[in-house]
């Protein structure tokens, strides 16, 4: 069984997070979306609630999981029997911080392959922390996120 890990902090979970999700699921056997705690960076929603509200968008896949994880992704994806993690890329300037990773997670474990994915184009320029921007600003974020999404933005920044 194939299994790819795709992680991220997903605060919160974007279309373009579900565009990736989405086409990973035809292509492999299990997706574990796999959220990191990253207290460092001071994330907008808790890790649970993170963690929550991606199993709400993603309710409907039946092959992808949620599961949230601490420490090195690499250990992370051993201990799941993943062969792969999945990375995002938006643009050009995504690309050299990804690869840095990727040659990092190989020299650690090079029995997992990085395979890279981009969105799709209507979703390139989304990012979690451009929707938690506009939101904050009072914007409407509708075309970026899942309902479910809005609302929790709604509640957490008033």
């Amino acid at each position: 069984m194939q299994t790819a890990v795709y992680p991220g902090t997903f605060d919160p979970i974007t279309h373009g997070h579900t565009d990736l999700v989405e086409r990973a699921s035809k292509r492999f056997d299990r997706v574990i979306v796999a959220i990191h705690r990253s207290e460092p960076k001071q994330p907008a929603f808790s890790w649970e609630q993170r963690m929550e509200l991606a199993r709400q968008v993603l309710a409907g896949f039946e092959n992808v999981v949620v599961e949230g994880f601490d420490g090195l992704l690499v250990e992370f994806a051993r201990a799941q029997q993943a062969g792969v993690i999945l990375r995002g890329l938006r643009a050009v300037s995504d690309f050299e911080y990804e690869f840095q990773l990727a040659s990092m997670n190989r020299h650690l474990a090079p029995e997992i392959e990085t395979l890279f994915m981009t969105p799709d184009e209507h979703y390139a320029y989304v990012s979690s922390s451009l929707v938690r921007e506009i939101a904050a600003l009072g914007g409407d974020v509708t075309g970026f996120v899942h309902a479910k999404v809005v609302a929790a933005l709604q509640q957490r920044l008033g």
